[in-house]
């Protein structure tokens, strides 16, 4: 089976099935994962951004959506004592093994260089130089639809980023400014809301005034996290 639609994850979705494609590679021996090791890898605090505190019924949520879009679910060849839970991802996308580790740590850590793509796939798939990186990199753009976006390449930088797109279109200034200087621990991955029944029609059904409309709920939702935070710090402090 692939897919010749697009897909729309939420960030726990995403941090769910980037955990489970890794753990197939990393540590063989637990795999399919348990709920509680699952749990673990989606919050471990290494390989990680941002660091998450997902608790069972957050994992359990994207697992049945995951479910649903044939991406993840139970194991197959579960032995029915435990129940375990693997990722569909190759009958998904039918991807290389360069294409599933680049997938996978773009999943797990957010947009990232070709140099970092390459550092931080080691376990996964060893890139013997830089271009094979870009190569796979492109490789993902080209998809129909593509699963991978390059971000303009920001002032003072010398590589631009790259970015999956399981979690719809990146806004690339928001992405830009998410990456500035003191904004760690405080952002979260751009994630346009699905469209609610009824949009297409008050847009014209023009698909960039429904993506921007989607752009402009989840920026919403985001500010109101964050305005959430920052009341909690100040009547904690």
């Amino acid at each position: 089976m692939t897919l010749a639609q697009p897909i729309l994850l939420t960030a726990s979705q995403a941090r769910v099935l980037g955990a489970l494609v890794e753990k197939e590679v990393t540590t063989p021996d637990y795999y399919p994962m348990s709920m509680n090791a699952l749990i673990n890898a989606c919050n471990q605090r290494s390989n990680r951004e941002p660091i998450t505190d997902f608790d069972e019924e957050a994992v359990r949520l994207a697992l049945h959506r995951l479910e649903d879009l044939h991406l993840a679910g139970r194991a197959r060849s579960a032995d029915g004592r435990v129940t375990k839970y693997e990722h569909w991802l190759g009958e998904a996308f039918n991807f290389s093994r360069a294409e599933a580790a680049l997938i996978c740590v773009l999943l797990l850590r957010g947009r990232q260089t070709p140099g970092e793509l390459r550092g931080r796939s080691e376990r996964l798939h060893r890139f013997a130089e830089l271009d094979d990186v870009i190569a796979g990199l492109q490789k993902l753009m080209e998809r129909e639809p593509p699963l991978v976006a390059i971000l303009p390449r920001q002032p003072g930088t010398k590589e631009s980023r790259y970015v999956h797109l399981l979690c719809g279109p990146v806004d690339s200034a928001q992405s830009a400014a998410s990456a500035q200087p003191g904004s760690v621990g405080l952002t979260r991955p751009h994630v346009p809301l699905p469209v609610e029944d009824g949009s297409s029609e008050d847009s014209g059904s023009d698909p960039r005034i429904v993506r921007l409309e989607s752009a402009v709920r989840a920026l919403q939702q985001q500010v109101a996290a964050l305005q959430k935070r920052f009341d909690d710090l100040y009547r904690d402090g």
